[in-house]
């Protein structure tokens, strides 16, 4: 069997998606508690001290933790919050306990369901993606009240209903619709789905649809790698899951019908509720969405959100000051939450004194606004905020506005800024306290694209280029020093390319072993995706291909090909732009491997040619080398005319001349299995026996499994029944110490093989009946041709209902 690479690591709190069983829910639970503990900086909490916190038993707690019993939903809600999860991570575990349960509960529909488009099969997941309620949330009751008759019409019996809820930046949008949304969440017990569509993100690169479609396939419980390769594919998919749910869907930030349409459930029981700045005039007419805009707030609004902030007492003292305050913030909720913000902070500091303040920021800014668009008046007010700042809180701020989100940590603010993490968090709680940034969650913090586009404007007002570039050159080393060093601990054989050391002012996150690795990734996968994006359109172009060259296997092994393929299109282009020969052939490598995990096989083998063509122009041997074994794995599955031997042996050729001896074995095992497939099966028992001892002394796990696997193949077609079964299981066992299920479902299938040949047709259906439980749990669609092997296996006047 030919081995891409190893599979080394644990499950992450970001492989959530993945999670069956209660034994792996609770390994999730456990590794939660650690990480909370390095955020602490103390030990782990004890059983006891949770059990204090909950108020449930020690005894269900160690039940709960050791997975000897499945916590029920909001024991589980709450432990989970006590070990500092973040709202999304706790909507994704919810999500993994509700399909645990449903798994125990056992299947809902008798055999024969038809699968939906894709050939996923519908997994029992109940998604809850909705981020946090704004807090002092005032005023909208019109708007409400106009909600609550969408809800509570016929609509959700016979009608698909659309909201469309539109109105200028910063008037409270998607406060009004989560609002909403979590006061009536209890109506739609198949769950919510959330999407910011960033439609209007400073970049000016909104969301994909594709991206969109497979952030909400993932939700529904489909494996990032059964997610299919065209977005009409994925769009009906998305639809076939949703088909006859009662779910909420909320598409925040909008920035068209287009983006839009694809992500429409089309199917009576769900209500989906659209935020966009823009009317979306066709999605009325098209699709009968029922618009609600959001106008300015009214003044008596404003004034109680004052209210609720700084008190009754406050405000009526100083009803004049408190008018003109509400005027300066235009009726916009967002201003006027930067404004209380501020005056809470300061509380012997008079109304009139703000007011003055806010006139004052007014006057320098007026050549910045503009009299038909209100929001641009909320310019003022985030000037007089980043005015009031410290020097080195309003600096931060500036760089902010370099940062690609869609949250940032405080490693990567003091980075950014170039300080200390412990100056840096203090200035983060600085803008915290100013309103001009959010906690997300444990040390995490977004920043609304208001302000995140003022902060880069102001930054080009007041910031030279130096210290633009160096801020951005910092933030970029930030991200990528600690991926480098996650990316080959996990990979341990694989080829390193040249990094400079980081720059100075950058605090370099740890990362020390392999479970440490996948859960930084985990935590940072958003932002990495995103700093490729951003690192090239700043012109970082190595920043950009070397980000997307180590978040290659991160991505590989959790099937995000869609966002491989995505990062590597960009890192090819950055390369191309600045003439770099080696990141132009790293980033057509990668690129061929997410296209043929996508099943587009004549694409990827044309790139791996192009980057052989740059190994020859850059003289790199061993990359030479990695191109041939690309092929010849590709070839192996692939060609009718088993061409992919001699990229093989030019593979093992290269690899042996530059004495990289991991790989020459492995290059063995590839030429051993293609000699397999061209019946040629005493010289592929020569080159895999050669393989294993070298594997052997290397202690090389996932080359031996792989080598193993391939041998056994090997003399299962010489009819050495015995030795092949033998082999199977060496490697079966190896690949239940990597971890690595699709390959242990492989060789099964060949154990399976083995044993039906030698005459034992028992353990041959159960081991077919392991490989297919596998296949099943990955959604993976070679599950079909093990239901026919087990088919053709009953006996004579059996039912072929019995297969599983």
């Amino acid at each position: 069997m030919p081995h891409d690479r190893g599979r080394a690591g644990s499950r992450s709190l970001a492989d959530a998606a993945d999670v069956r069983t209660v034994a792996q829910l609770a390994q999730l639970l456990r590794r939660l508690r650690r990480r909370h503990a390095r955020d602490r900086l103390d030990s782990e909490l004890t059983y006891r001290e949770l059990a204090a916190a909950s108020g449930f038993s020690v005894a269900a707690i160690a039940e709960y933790f050791t997975g000897r019993t499945l916590a029920p939903t909001d024991r589980f809600d709450v432990l989970i919050r006590l070990l500092g999860a973040t709202a999304e991570e706790c909507g994704a575990l919810a999500t993994a306990r509700d399909r645990v349960a449903e798994a125990r509960r056992g299947p809902r529909t008798g055999r024969g369901t038809p699968t939906p488009a894709g050939g996923a099969t519908r997994t029992a997941v109940v998604p809850r993606q909705l981020p946090a309620a704004v807090a002092h949330f005032t005023g909208r009751s019109r708007e409400l009240a106009e909600l609550d008759r969408l809800a509570d019409g016929p609509g959700p019996e016979s009608t698909f209903v659309i909201s469309a809820i539109g109105g200028t930046a910063g008037a409270g949008k998607t406060a009004l619709a989560l609002h909403w949304a979590h006061r009536v969440a209890d109506r739609f017990p198949d769950g919510q789905l959330y999407v910011n569509l960033r439609g209007f993100d400073p970049s000016g690169m909104a969301m994909p649809v594709e991206r969109a479609l497979r952030g909400f396939l993932e939700a529904l419980g489909v494996a990032s790698s059964r997610i299919p390769a065209e977005p009409d594919a994925q769009a009906a998919l998305y639809r076939s899951l949703v088909a006859g749910k009662r779910m909420l869907i909320i598409l925040d930030n909008a920035l068209d019908t287009a983006q839009v349409r694809p992500l429409l459930a089309g199917t009576p029981s769900c209500l989906v509720l659209v935020t966009s700045r823009n009317q979306l005039p066709s999605l009325v007419a098209s699709h009968g969405a029922k618009p609600i805009t959001v106008d300015l707030l009214p003044a008596d609004d404003a004034v109680h959100l004052l209210t609720a902030r700084l008190g009754a007492a406050r405000v009526a003292a100083e009803p004049v000051a408190l008018d003109d305050i509400v005027a300066r913030c235009a009726g916009l909720p967002l201003a006027l939450a930067v404004v209380a913000a501020r005056a809470a902070g300061r509380p012997a500091q008079s109304l009139s004194r703000i007011a003055a303040e806010l006139h004052a920021a007014g006057d320098r800014l007026d050549p910045l606004t503009t009299d038909d668009d209100p929001a641009t008046d909320v310019r003022t007010v985030f000037s007089w905020s980043h005015d009031a700042l410290t020097p080195a809180a309003a600096r931060l701020f500036r760089l902010l506005g370099m940062h690609p989100g869609p949250d940032i940590s405080v490693a990567a603010a003091a980075s950014l800024a170039g300080v200390h993490p412990a100056h840096a968090e203090r200035l983060v709680r600085e803008l915290v306290r100013a309103h001009l940034i959010t906690r997300h969650g444990p040390g995490r913090y977004v920043i609304h694209d208001l302000l995140h586009a003022f902060a880069a404007e102001r930054a080009r007002q007041v910031d030279d280029n130096a210290g633009r570039h160096s801020g951005a050159e910092r933030l970029f080393d930030h991200y990528l020093h600690p991926l480098y060093r996650a990316a080959m601990l996990v990979e341990p054989n694989r080829r390193p390319v040249p990094l400079a050391a980081p720059t100075v002012g950058v605090t370099v996150e740890e990362i020390v072993d392999v479970e440490r690795a996948d859960a930084w990734v985990g935590t940072e996968y958003p932002v990495l995706v995103a700093g490729v994006h951003r690192a090239a359109e700043l012109h970082f172009d190595r920043h950009a291909w070397m980000l997307a060259w180590a978040l290659c296997d991160f991505q590989d092994r959790r099937g995000r090909w869609h966002d491989l393929t995505e990062c590597q299109a960009v890192a090819l282009a950055a390369a191309r732009r600045a003439a770099d020969l080696a990141g132009q052939a790293h980033a057509l490598r990668y690129l061929a491997r997410a296209q043929v995990r996508l099943g587009l096989l004549e694409a990827a083998v044309a790139n791996l040619g192009r980057a052989l063509d740059l190994a020859d122009q850059v003289d790199d041997p061993l990359f030479e080398a990695r191109c041939n074994i690309d092929l010849a794995y590709l070839l192996a599955r692939h060609d009718p005319h088993r061409t992919g031997l001699a990229h093989a042996q030019r593979a093992l050729e290269l690899f042996a001349a530059a004495a990289d001896r991991v790989w020459e074995a492995r290059a063995l095992n590839a030429a051993g299995w293609h000699h397999v497939l061209r019946g040629e099966y005493e010289p592929a028992v020569g080159c895999c026996e050669r393989a294993i001892a070298l594997l052997t002394d290397l202690d090389d796990v996932p080359g031996l499994a792989a080598t193993w696997d391939s041998l056994g193949y090997a003399h299962q077609h010489l009819g050495r029944y015995a030795s092949a079964i033998a082999c199977h299981r060496r490697a079966i066992g190896l690949f239940r110490q990597l971890g690595d299920r699709f390959q242990e479902a492989e060789t099964l299938t060949h154990l399976g093989e083995a044993l039906r040949s030698d005459g034992s047709p028992e353990p041959a259906r159960q081991a077919w009946t392991d490989a297919l439980t596998i296949l099943d749990d990955l959604n993976h669609p070679d599950a079909a041709a093990i239901r026919a092997k087990l088919a053709a296996l009953q006996p004579a006047g059996a039912d072929a209902a019995s297969v599983p």
